[in-house]
């Protein structure tokens, strides 16, 4: 047996569960098999394996700074529905 009933109850109380005596023993069998199961994984050589911290390749996404608008703020009041004299107009808010 892998696990036993007081180490059950004591996950699931940190689980916040509740379980009777029927289901204690249903559960402990079905944890016990499944860590049985896992262990097998120790058996596995893995001798020639390099370890990794991911199981896929990861690549940086970043990029580098680049100046994409260099007419500056000019260039971006453009695109304002509404100014004037040089600011934003948004609309009033407090009353």
């Amino acid at each position: 047996m892998k696990i036993s009933p007081d180490e059950l109850l004591h996950v699931a109380r940190l689980a916040r569960l509740s379980l009777d005596e029927a289901d204690l023993a249903v559960f402990t069998r079905q944890v016990g098999d499944i860590l049985a199961y896992v262990d097998t994984l120790n058996e596995a050589d893995t001798s020639g394996v390099p370890l990794q911290s991911h199981a896929a390749k990861l690549t940086n996404a970043f990029r580098e700074d680049e100046v994409t608008n260099p007419e500056g703020a000019a260039g971006l009041l453009d695109n304002v529905p509404e100014r004037e004299d040089g600011d934003i107009l948004v609309p009033k808010i407090i009353g």
